[in-house]
């Protein structure tokens, strides 16, 4: 028990009863610095005064009226420092020194000091107010140092979303009154003139007491007196302000208006507690709702990616040949297509759908809720499976279609080789039946019969020539059987024709021999020189006809060593022509031999080679198409020379870019390899290095670009090899597609590491330690390890690891069962364990706190406390309410709750 003395009279009371303020510690130096702003040199408004003078009064009486005592005066009634360390007392609810008996002046400062060093002790710079002018009655300073009260006891632990006490019960206020026509809240003066304010915060908590539609912005008193008198009388608020001062005053009292308002901050502190709850349950669900839109859009993006995959397979997979080349080749140019327009962004669809997955796990994870699943056949793996048969599928279908154009091109060149073959034998075949046939010998002489025989023979020498000629017409026949020639049908009916045509002329042949036979015991005389004309004739117009069809073949190459041969063979062809030709003038020599005899003997000849029908007017004709053929032959081959050259030309021109592209792709590939477990600085750093790392990589796109461009003169030349290089553009294609994706996947860990440091807490000085631990026992340095490595790292960190403590974990930072733990699943881990979150448990005493305690909560206590939306959200997924308490509409928020957080299902 403390007693206080006054001048000529001993008050005792008793312990303090009651309390509106924190007794804490804490500091009041910065907030002071910003709301002090009394004038030291100046006296204050006289209407300022008034106001303050009256509500300080009141506002220090509904404290004193505990211990049972009042004030009347305020600067003369605490000048002795007794009712001021009263007043103390009870608001803070704690004991104060004793004071000093004494009447005298020297007593009064010393219990004004008390009074003034427990102010102090509470963290409040009482800047320019001694005990000297408390006691003197400065009317300045004693408003001064109760101002500086009421900012300590009653507004300084108000604070509504970390902001300072008066943007607290500023914001409070707007937030309060934000509903109400013709209330604007913007400071602590004049938007309380016309006191709708007031009302509005009255009617907010209780509607009962205010009819607040009534109300008229031009009829201030009459509103300010009736928040007043409803103030005072249902809220147990004294009335601390008057109308008429309020109104009459051009700006009125910030002071007076805040310690008047806290008063109603103080007085609805339950629904405070109501709000307070009502923003975690706000946060918690603005949370799910935010992941179950990520969750749908990541669904949405696995079906359509899925979905493509699905419609794009079938046509990788569908090859049915075409008869034409041309057909071929617009399917090869639909592949290209393809590959530069439809492919890559279905590439970066792909990369993007892994980094949603990644994020949406690691918020998930943050906000303590259960890990993603998504629907069957829509995991990654899932798409990577799909994605894998794509690419096979896309492989085999360029295979094929560059093996097909390959056959078609080896057909059309052997059908066209058929052709020309076809036609010369059937040409040369062209009445040799009839001839065959002709019984022309029966009424020869002895000396036509004998010519007959050796016209037949040359037959047969020229017949047997034609044999490898029919030879090599069945053999094409037969190999574009082989590979499936669309006209094959009409190539072997003509086939067939040939081979029984010469079939038929054998069979002729040796009937008409064995019938000159008969008679040439009867033939004496024979021509010996047009014997041997006949003879040396015959072979060589094969050969001359040999000579022109192989000067007129076609042919095709696909290597410059292919036509250098064909060249080589060509030249060594023209090295025969002198001798030849000397062979020609010998044949022709016989020929005017045997006229030269004949002529010298007088022997008028037939005027033709009774042996043979190849003339020498045939030979020379043969011989100068042989010479005009040649040089054509020519020309021919130094085209295809010139145009080998240019194949080699491009073959080179590609390797020479490719090898600088692959090699750069593996360097950049392994250099962030390096750069993902290496991981110097802080994250923003290494994000900021990994995007300008990335911007890099984009930047060399050209170089892809320009090979792609040199890749398709390639296929369109029809170049199917290339020995310059080992690198193909599917290589270079997939390995800059898993560069793209390797450095999007590091750059997204990286971002998800932030976003696990910002959430949790975690200093820059922790990332780097657990970078450190991670790394050490990264053996392999792969970013990843397996269960025994990450036992180790555990037990070097602290962990005392028994067998089911660890598989828990395990549990934890590897959810698939992959075997594998990640840099991220490690942090998260780390973060969770050192954090605290928000709990299902936590969400309930919320649910709780709106639902006034019951077990339950209706969906109009929802509305009244939750932004529209979520308390839509919540209604339409909370359960009813089974408890034997339970009322029509209750729902059940305990269920609701739990489910949240993926411990049990609605």
């Amino acid at each position: 028990m403390v007693d206080y003395h006054a001048a000529n009279q001993s008050y005792q009371y008793g312990p303090s009863s009651g309390s509106n303020g924190a007794g804490g510690g804490g500091t009041m130096g910065d907030y002071m610095a910003q709301e002090d702003d009394w004038d030291r040199d100046l006296l204050l408004d006289p209407a300022w005064e008034k106001q303050q003078r009256k509500t300080f009064t009141a506002w220090c009486n509904s404290h004193l009226r505990k211990a049972g005592t009042q004030i009347e005066n305020i600067d003369e009634d605490f000048r002795d420092g007794l009712k001021l360390m009263l007043l103390l007392e009870v608001i803070s609810g704690e004991r104060l020194p004793k004071p000093e008996r004494g009447k005298m002046r020297v007593h009064k400062i010393n219990n004004v000091n008390k009074a003034l060093d427990f102010i102090a002790s509470k963290g409040v710079k009482l800047v320019s107010i001694g005990a000297e002018e408390i006691v003197d009655g400065n009317a300045k300073m004693t408003l001064g140092m109760i101002w500086t009260i009421i900012l300590r006891f009653a507004i300084q632990d108000i604070s509504v979303e970390e902001t300072s006490a008066k943007e607290g019960l500023l914001l409070w206020c707007q937030r309060k009154t934000a509903p109400y026509k013709n209330v604007n809240v913007q400071n602590f003066h004049i938007s309380w003139k016309d006191g709708l304010a007031f009302n509005a915060l009255i009617h907010r908590h209780r509607p009962e007491l205010i009819e607040y539609d009534k109300l008229r912005k031009d009829d201030p008193v009459t509103n300010l007196n009736n928040a007043f008198e409803v103030a005072e009388k249902y809220l147990d608020i004294p009335k601390m302000l008057d109308a008429e001062d309020i109104v009459g005053t051009l700006r009125p009292d910030e002071k007076a208006i805040m310690t008047y308002v806290s008063c109603f901050y103080h007085a609805f502190s339950g629904a405070q507690k109501a709000e307070t709850a009502a923003n975690r349950i706000c946060k918690v669900l603005a949370v799910n709702q935010e992941n179950e839109h990520l969750m749908e859009d990541y669904e949405r993006l696995a079906s359509d990616l899925l979905e493509w995959i699905r419609r794009t397979i079938p046509w990788l997979e569908d090859r049915v040949p075409q008869k034409t080349i041309q057909e071929m080749q617009q399917k090869l140019e639909d592949f290209r297509d393809y590959r530069r327009v439809h492919k890559p962004p279905k590439v970066q669809e792909k990369c993007q759908l892994e980094i949603n997955f990644n994020t949406l796990q690691t918020k998930l994870r943050l906000s303590n809720r259960p890990a993603f699943m998504p629907s069957e056949g829509k995991m990654v793996s899932d798409i990577n499976n799909g994605w894998q048969h794509l690419e096979q599928a896309e492989k085999g279908y360029e295979e094929w279609l560059l093996n097909e154009i390959r056959r078609l091109e080896r057909l059309d060149h052997l059908a066209e080789k058929f052709r020309q073959k076809a036609s010369i034998h059937e040409a040369w075949t062209d009445g040799k039946e009839a001839m065959l046939k002709h019984r022309d010998y029966e009424t020869a002489t002895l000396s036509d019969i004998k010519a007959l025989i050796r016209k037949h023979e040359a037959f047969e020498s020229d017949l047997a020539a034609h044999q490898d000629r029919v030879e090599q017409i069945a053999a094409i026949a037969q190999e574009l059987n082989e590979l499936d020639y669309y006209d094959s049908h009409n190539v072997n009916t003509r086939c067939q024709k040939i081979c029984d045509q010469w079939d038929a002329l054998g069979s002729l042949t040796h009937s008409r021999r064995e019938a000159l036979e008969k008679t040439e015991k009867q033939l004496e005389t024979i021509d010996q020189l047009h014997l041997e004309y006949a003879k040396r004739a015959a072979p060589f117009n094969n050969w001359m006809e040999s000579a022109m069809e192989d000067l007129q073949d076609m042919f095709i190459v696909h290597t410059i060593e292919e036509i250098e041969g064909l060249i080589s063979a060509h030249d060594q062809f023209k090295s025969t022509l002198p001798d030849a030709d000397r062979e020609r003038e010998a044949i022709l020599a016989i020929h005017k031999e045997a006229q030269r005899i004949a002529e010298s003997n007088h022997i008028k000849l037939s005027g033709s080679n009774p042996y043979t029908t190849v003339t020498p007017q045939i030979i020379n004709s043969k011989w100068e198409k042989v010479q005009q053929l040649v040089p054509k032959r020519d020309h021919a081959l130094l085209e295809e020379q010139s145009k080998q050259q240019s194949n080699e030309h491009l073959r080179r021109q590609f390797a020479s870019q490719a090898n600088i592209v692959g090699p750069w792709i593996q360097t950049k590939m392994e250099e962030i390899g390096r750069i993902s477990i290496e991981m110097n600085g802080t994250l923003e750093d290494q994000l900021s290095h990994l995007k300008q790392y990335e911007r890099s990589i984009v930047d060399y796109k050209p170089n892809l670009d320009l090979l792609e461009q040199q890749h398709q003169l390639i296929q369109e030349a029809l170049i199917f090899d290339n020995k310059h290089t080992n690198y193909t553009m599917e290589h270079i294609r997939v390995g800059w597609e898993q560069l793209l994706t390797t450095i999007a996947r590091t750059i997204n860990e990286v971002e998800n590491q932030i976003l696990t440091r910002d959430a949790k807490g975690i200093s820059q000085e922790q990332m780097q330690e657990f970078r450190a631990s991670f790394n050490h026992f990264d053996k392999k340095q792969t970013g990843s390890m397996d269960s025994d490595d990450f036992r180790a790292l555990l037990i070097s960190t602290g962990y005392s690891l028994g067998d089911a403590e660890f598989n828990r974990i395990m549990s934890v930072v590897d959810p698939n069962h992959s075997g594998l733990v990640t840099f991220q699943a490690f942090i998260d881990f780390m973060s969770r364990e050192t954090t605290d979150t928000d709990t299902a448990d936590q969400v309930i005493a919320s649910f709780k706190v709106l639902a006034g305690d019951k077990n339950f909560i209706t969906a109009e206590e929802l509305r009244r406390e939750l932004p529209p939306d979520q308390a839509e959200y919540c209604i339409a997924r909370m359960a009813p309410y089974q408890g034997p308490d339970a009322v029509p509409g209750a729902l059940d928020y305990k269920s609701f709750s739990t489910a949240l957080y993926g411990e049990s299902d609605l």
